[in-house]
C-alpha cells in the first residue's frame, strides 16, 4: 500500500523533506510513479541542493544537451540530483588548474607566481617560490590569484608553504601574519581583463613563521561558482637583511575539494541579477571521475604554456 494515497500534500512533503541525502532523495523517486511525480513536480533534489550548498541558489536553469529530457522538471531533478551527488560524494583531489596573477613580484620571472605550482621549494640547486615586492608597513597586503579546475569546485581545505630562503643568513621565513581566501568569477560587465567578482570570503587564518605546509580547514564545504580563487596574505612578519624591507613569499599553494567539470559548466551569466544556467555536460557518476578527468589539463601541455610566457618576458 502507498502510504502517499492516505496523505495530503503538505504532510507528504514534510516527510520527504526530511531526506538529507541526495541518494535516498533518488531513490525515493524510484519507489512508485506517485513518489517519482511528488520528488519531481516540488523540485526535492533542487531544493535539496541549495539546501545542503546555498552558493548554488544562483543557479535558475539548466540546459540538458542529452535527448529524450524535454519536460523542464524532469530536466531539472536528473541534472540537479546528479549535481547533489557530485558536490557530496565525487573524489577529493587537488582543484589548482593554473596560476594566474600575483599583486606583485620581486624579481621576475624568477620568483614569479608559476613557481607556487610546484610542491617543492627547490628545482636541483635551484629555489623554487614566488616573492612579493619588499615594502616599509608590515600593513601592505598580497594576494595571489589560481584558476580552479571547473566552473564548479566544491572546496574543503587550502594549504600554504610559507618560503625559507635557506641561503640568506639566518634561514629567514617569509610568512604573514594571517591568511584569507576568497571564490568568484570573472566580471563580464568589467572592461578590463582579469576583474573578478568574488561571492565567498574566509575567515582570517593565522598563519605560523613555519617551514611547513600549513593546511586551513573550511567550517564546512564551499561551492566556488565561476572557478576563481583569491588567497591575501594579511600582515608582514620578515624582513630581508640586505634592504630592510618586509617580504611574503611562499614556495607552495595547495586546494582540495570535489571538481565538477566532467559534468557541468556554467553558461550566460546574468551579470544584473547575478544569476546563471547549469549546462549539464555528462551524466558519468561523479564518483568514478579520476583525476584527469576533471579539467586538468595534460602536464605537458600546461609546463610549454608557462615556458612561453617566461620567454616573452624575458624578451620585453
Amino acid at each position: 500500500m502507498d502510504f502517499l494515497n492516505k496523505l495530503d500534500t503538505d504532510t507528504s512533503l514534510s516527510i520527504f523533506c526530511r531526506l538529507n541525502d541526495p541518494s535516498d532523495v533518488v531513490r525515493a523517486s524510484a519507489v512508485s510513479r506517485s513518489w517519482r511525480d511528488l520528488v519531481i513536480r516540488y523540485g526535492l533534489s533542487k531544493n535539496l541542493c541549495f539546501k545542503l550548498f546555498h552558493q548554488l541558489t544562483c543557479v535558475d536553469r539548466v540546459n540538458d544537451e542529452s535527448s529524450g529530457w524535454s519536460k523542464l522538471l524532469e530536466r531539472e531533478h536528473r541534472a540537479f540530483a546528479l549535481l547533489a551527488k557530485g558536490c557530496t560524494s565525487s573524489p577529493i583531489t587537488s582543484c589548482i588548474a593554473d596560476a594566474i596573477v600575483a599583486s606583485s613580484t620581486d624579481n621576475f620571472p624568477e620568483e614569479c607566481i608559476l613557481n607556487t605550482l610546484d610542491e617543492r621549494d627547490r628545482i636541483g640547486a635551484t629555489p623554487s617560490y614566488w616573492s612579493s615586492s619588499g615594502q616599509h608597513k608590515t600593513s601592505v597586503p598580497e594576494t595571489l590569484v589560481y584558476k580552479l579546475k571547473g566552473d564548479l569546485c566544491v572546496v574543503t581545505e587550502f594549504s600554504i608553504h610559507p618560503f625559507q630562503a635557506y641561503f640568506q643568513s639566518g634561514s629567514p621565513i617569509y610568512s604573514s601574519h594571517y591568511v584569507r581566501f576568497r571564490l568568484g568569477h570573472l566580471d563580464n560587465k568589467s572592461q578590463e581583463k582579469n576583474n573578478y567578482v568574488w561571492t565567498y570570503t574566509s575567515q582570517q587564518f593565522a598563519m605560523a613563521q613555519e617551514n611547513r605546509l600549513q593546511n586551513f580547514k573550511l567550517a564546512e564545504p564551499v561551492v566556488c561558482i565561476g572557478g576563481y580563487m583569491l588567497i591575501e596574505f594579511l600582515g608582514r612578519v620578515q624582513t630581508q637583511e640586505l634592504d630592510g624591507l618586509y617580504y611574503i613569499c611562499v614556495s607552495h599553494v595547495k586546494v582540495m575539494g570535489r571538481s565538477l567539470a566532467k559534468s557541468f559548466r556554467l553558461v550566460d551569466a546574468n551579470d544584473k541579477s547575478g544569476k546563471v544556467g547549469l549546462k549539464v555536460v555528462s551524466y558519468c557518476d561523479p564518483r568514478e571521475m579520476g583525476e584527469e578527468e576533471v579539467g586538468q589539463r595534460p602536464f605537458r601541455q600546461m609546463v610549454r604554456n608557462h615556458l612561453d610566457k617566461l620567454l616573452y618576458f624575458r624578451r620585453r
